[in-house]
């Protein structure tokens, strides 16, 4: 294999911040070919109704294709194990229907992905562009993340405090967008092993690239 090209499906257009992320993993899996990944931009597609999660990931892999396919959900207020649930689900009907044999791997953060963000302070610098920024910044500690109520909005306060940009300026800075800038600023994500819920990807991505004799 010269190269193993993987598509994400999320459940919106910042959580493609969770990118750099699985790269890692992949990385740290033992893949050394090229990693080619790609977010599933489905908006961009005229689609009637609202589509079921199988029947968005089968756009995914029709429209980008790809040697793997993760799908993301936030667990949000459910039980991490539900969206696990509902995403093997869909896999299966997407196999049985569309013969579809994409592998396929679940990515769900307790909560939501911006949990998995919240761990360094130097690429949420960065990402806010002020990296030489002396605004106090106040990180939670790693092993509650996946317990904050809104982990969103608990960045995007540490995105604005870090910009140190006030009034219009302020009124002008685009947090959203700042906010999936983070993870391209990240070397290392083994912190995050201490999460169970990213310890439970990493085992799945391993196994995996076992299964498929990608490492």
């Amino acid at each position: 294999m010269t190269d193993l090209r993987y598509t994400l499906l999320t459940d919106g257009p910042t959580d493609r911040a969770l990118m750099p992320i699985l790269t890692w993993l992949l990385r740290g899996c033992g893949v050394r070919c090229a990693v080619q990944p790609v977010w599933a931009d489905l908006g961009r597609l005229r689609v009637r109704g609202k589509p079921s999660l199988a029947e968005r990931m089968g756009l995914a892999v029709e429209y980008y294709p790809c040697d793997l396919l993760f799908v993301h959900r936030d667990a949000e207020r459910e039980p991490r194990q539900n969206r696990y649930d509902e995403i093997m689900r869909a896999i299966g009907e997407l196999r049985r229907d569309r013969r579809v044999v994409t592998p396929a791997v679940c990515v769900v953060p307790v909560r939501m992905q911006e949990a998995w963000l919240l761990f360094d302070m130097e690429a949420i610098r960065w990402a806010a562009g002020n990296s030489a920024g002396r605004q106090p910044l106040s990180l939670p500690s790693i092993q509650v993340l996946e317990s904050i109520p809104d982990p969103k909005e608990v960045l995007y306060d540490l995105l604005r405090n870090a910009s140190e940009l006030n009034g219009r300026r302020l009124d002008g800075f685009d947090v959203s967008e700042r906010a999936v800038r983070v993870t391209s600023f990240i070397d290392d994500f083994s912190p995050l092993r201490a999460l169970p819920a990213f310890a439970a990807l990493e085992d799945d991505v391993s196994m995996l690239v076992l299964e498929q004799c990608w490492a």
